[in-house]
């Protein structure tokens, strides 16, 4: 191009629209004791990192969460299942804490919303803890838009939890709202 002549800078589109998605940042607040939920939090925060190293993305304990760390483009919300508080398949007593306490006055209108549920084989209502944000989500305005449940150990399913990276990563870079769910055992999502 010749100097003092305005040219056209030219343009590439890349085929994947989560290269530059409009989501800029991905807050996580998730309830972990025995350390399975955070290491899948931080097996998905790896994948997305790696595949989309712009993205901004806070992980919060959720034993450390004010209502102020739901705020963001888009969240994930990760808690494991328990069986306390009531029958089995309620959410870990921290995340209950949360969502009861510091988030039960939380407004997500508008918000798109991820949940992760881990459980365990043995009981009936295993990974029960992702309906129960799903309702969390719904009862304060937002919309979940992909759930992942993680069926007993997480280790050897990273995998897995990297495909349901990628189909986020494309609800991230598109704006759509288009609900993916993922069951980690088999195939199966009971």
């Amino acid at each position: 191009m010749k100097p003092g002549k305005r040219g056209r800078i030219p343009i590439v589109l890349l085929r994947k629209s989560y290269y530059n998605p409009p989501v800029a940042s991905l807050p996580i607040v998730y309830a972990s004791t025995s350390g399975h939920t955070e290491y899948v939090v931080d097996t998905l925060i790896a994948f997305l990192k790696e595949r989309l190293p712009s993205l901004v993305i806070g992980k919060k304990c959720v034993e450390l969460a004010t209502a102020t760390d739901l705020d963001g483009d888009f969240l994930i919300l990760a808690s494991s299942t328990w069986n306390t508080g009531g029958p089995e398949g309620q959410l870990n007593p921290h995340m209950y804490a949360f969502v009861y306490g510091p988030g039960k006055d939380v407004v997500l209108k508008g918000k798109k919303v991820a949940v992760i549920g881990l459980g365990d084989a043995r009981y009936y209502y295993t990974c029960r803890a992702a309906e129960h944000l799903e309702k969390y989500v719904k009862d304060h305005g937002g919309t979940v838009v992909a759930m992942m449940k993680i069926i007993n150990e997480p280790y050897g399913q990273e995998a897995k939890v990297r495909a349901w990276g990628e189909k986020l990563l494309e609800i991230l870079g598109n704006g759509e709202g288009n609900r993916i769910r993922i069951g980690i055992r088999d195939g199966s999502d009971r």
